[in-house]
Order: C-alpha cells, then sequence, then structure tokens
C-alpha cells in the first residue's frame, strides 16, 4: 500500500509542476499576482482530488485509519518538498516560505496540505471503500 500511496504521490507532484508552469505563464500575467496565486491554488486542490479519486481503489484503504495515515503520509511528504525545495534549492527564506500561508493576507496556500491529508479518506469514503 505504501508503495502504491508514494506513486500517487509523485503524481501530485507532476501536477503542481504542470499547475506552477501554467500559473506563471498564463494565469498570473492574464488575473495578476493575487488572484492567480488563489485560482492556482484550486486548481491544484481539484489536480489532487481527481488524481486521488481514480486512483483510491488501486490504493485500496481498508479501513479509515488507513486512509487517514495516507493522508498525513501525503501532507508529510508535500510539505518536506515544499520547503526542502525552498529552503535548499531555491534559497527562499522562511518568512518568505511561509507568507503563502497567511490567509489574513488572502494567501490561501494552506488548503494544498489540507486537502492532500483529506483525499483519500474523502475519496475513498465517497466510493464506498472503507469499511
Amino acid at each position: 500500500m505504501w508503495g502504491r500511496a508514494f506513486f500517487i504521490w509523485l503524481l501530485f507532484m507532476v501536477g503542481a509542476i504542470a499547475n506552477g508552469t501554467l500559473r506563471m505563464k498564463l494565469i498570473i500575467p492574464f488575473t495578476g499576482e493575487a488572484i492567480g496565486h488563489i485560482i492556482s491554488t484550486i486548481l491544484l486542490c481539484v489536480i489532487i482530488l481527481c488524481i486521488t479519486w481514480y486512483t483510491v481503489p488501486w490504493l485500496a484503504p481498508a479501513t479509515g485509519q488507513q486512509a487517514w495515515a495516507i493522508g498525513a503520509g501525503w501532507m508529510l511528504l508535500t510539505l518536506v518538498f515544499e520547503f526542502g525545495v525552498g529552503y535548499f534549492i531555491s534559497h527562499h527564506s522562511w518568512p518568505e516560505m511561509l507568507a503563502d500561508y497567511n490567509v489574513l493576507k488572502g494567501r490561501v496556500w494552506v488548503a494544498v496540505p489540507i486537502i492532500t491529508f483529506l483525499a483519500p479518506w474523502w475519496t475513498a469514503n465517497m466510493r464506498g471503500l472503507l469499511q
């Protein structure tokens, strides 16, 4: 199960990279940074939910607890990847990286790790796969 979960998370990363490219090349030039950020966040949440919806039968969590554990693993991988790449490769400061999580300033990126966490339980439950 964990190997499959990791493979699905890699699909999320492909979707996130495509989403980021779309945001920078098309969305932000058309809408501006603030609206572009919101659109891109919503789009990535939809991508994550769609991938999860179609792959959760293959992933086959048998219980709600397994689905929650997968979601926690996905969220942890996502945050480690995001902050690891941001800090060690892109050389962003911690305040720069955390700025995307400031909902009081209109930044809604926090929805991505939340949806990533909820997606396996939510989709498996909606598809009637959990006991």
